[in-house]
């Protein structure tokens, strides 16, 4: 193994340079999987990001107390030179991530790319032997959710996915206490989300020198560049997302499944309801939706775009509110005076510290990307592990094929995969551009 290179002599031969070239089936550098890894807290990652526009800005905040980021990737040109100037110009910069991926000097990847980008880069950064925090949804379709999981499975590699709300108190204290059988028996979950964006026709035309449009459109369609295709507006288009079912549904419904030990399976009957726009060269996921999913014990989870956002869950014995600012309900009144013993019910592990939540002191929000960093060091599973939140972006997947097929659908948690409906399993995967095709 060749010696590791001290941060000081890495940058001075990074130098900043810019680095681009075409595309090409990913090799992963010889000696990728063995190269010698951080052994205690005080090391430092080395840190690659890929997309930075908006939330993958975001994460590479949050990783800098524990690394330094090396490494930058964008399509975009202008927004690569932001990032530089805000996280250092002496990272070098790229335009391919595969070019990013042959460096045998990261500890880890950061992914905050449209959806449909994600597990294409995911599964290449397994390959190449980096430990991975890629943002939610993690996949664009569930038979992506399938090959990213038997690519973390070989690889061995430690991977979060960006459903931060597993590590904030409100939504992990209100799963213990629902599968500590504080409102009885489940009834019924309701998850409200929010109404997807409308717009257009919007206009052609010729994308700007600094923008790799094909290079962004990836394994979808080669289409004429429109800007509201692109950047944060990507959501409200089915060939690069799925609307507010995956872009929320991803979190909330999460959160529903956890509650219900489910985060390893699913429902098995899901019905949809939407209308969907028809606007030429506009946004076209779905402009009204609900959807109802079913699990194995009766359970029902509701999802509807309108209304008081967040998740709430109704048993027998009473019911439980919980979104990012709120946790509420008479149960979580009686913590005060019956909190949930440490030993009972904690849905990670050994990670069970000081939790004041856990008597209904909501002070404790344990950071997302420190447990990421922690299970990197450990070699173990996050909160936020890729059996989970294949599963969760599974639920949305199949609610939003139950929408647009606009009938009741059952589904094989087991066998993933629709039960006795050809034309429904054909939604499972979709066609892939050439020269972009996702080899698992």
């Amino acid at each position: 193994m060749a010696p590791r290179r001290t941060r000081r002599s890495f940058l001075r031969a990074a130098g900043g340079a810019i680095a681009s070239c075409g595309l090409a089936p990913y090799v992963a550098p010889v000696g990728a999987q063995e190269r010698q890894r951080p052994r205690s807290k005080n090391d430092r990652l080395r840190l690659g990001v890929i997309g930075l526009r908006y939330q993958g800005s975001v994460i590479a905040r949050e990783a800098l107390p524990f690394g330094d980021i090396v490494a930058l990737c964008d399509v975009d040109a202008e927004v690569l030179a932001k990032a530089r100037a805000e996280f250092g110009d002496k990272a070098h910069a790229y335009e391919d991530y595969r070019r990013l991926l042959e460096r045998q000097d990261l500890d880890a990847v950061l992914i905050g790319t449209p959806d449909h980008w994600h597990a294409p880069m995911l599964i290449d950064a397994c390959r190449a032997g980096k430990d991975v925090y890629c943002e939610k949804p993690l996949t664009l379709t569930v038979d992506e959710g399938k090959q990213i999981a038997r690519a973390v499975r070989e690889s061995r590699r430690v991977v979060q996915v960006g459903t931060w709300q597993r590590s904030d108190s409100r939504f992990r204290l209100a799963a213990e206490m629902v599968r500590a059988g504080r409102i009885g028996k489940v009834r019924k979950i309701t998850i409200v989300l929010a109404k997807n964006v409308q717009g257009g026709p919007f206009a052609a035309v010729d994308p700007p020198a600094h923008f790799n449009w094909d290079l962004w459109q990836g394994q979808t369609p080669a289409v004429p560049y429109i800007a509201e295709r692109t950047h944060y507006t990507f959501r409200w288009w089915h060939e690069y997302s799925g609307g507010q079912m995956t872009d929320w549904g991803a979190h909330q419904l999460d959160i529903a499944q956890w509650m219900l030990g489910q985060e390893r399976s699913g429902p098995v009957e899901i019905e949809g309801e939407a209308v969907f726009p028809n606007v030429p060269d506009g946004y076209n996921v779905a402009r009204d939706f609900r959807a109802r999913l079913r699990y194995a014990d009766g359970v029902e989870v509701e999802v509807l775009d309108d209304g008081r956002a967040g998740v709430m869950v109704e048993g027998e014995e009473g019911r439980i509110f919980v979104n990012r600012g709120v946790l509420s309900g008479k149960p979580v009144e009686q913590l005060a005076d019956h909190p949930l013993p440490r030993e009972e019910f904690s849905l990670y592990g050994d990670d069970n510290r000081d939790r004041p939540e856990r008597s209904g002191k909501l002070e404790a929000i344990k950071n997302h990307m420190g447990n990421f960093y922690d299970c990197l060091l450990a070699r173990r599973d996050p909160i936020s592990d890729v059996a989970s939140q294949h599963r969760s972006a599974t639920a949305c997947h199949v609610a939003n094929i139950s929408m647009r097929l606009k009938r009741r659908l059952r589904w094989d948690p087991q066998a993933e995969q629709f039960v006795g409906d050809e034309e429904a399993n054909r939604w499972l995967s979709r066609p892939q551009r050439a020269g972009y095709t996702l080899h698992a």
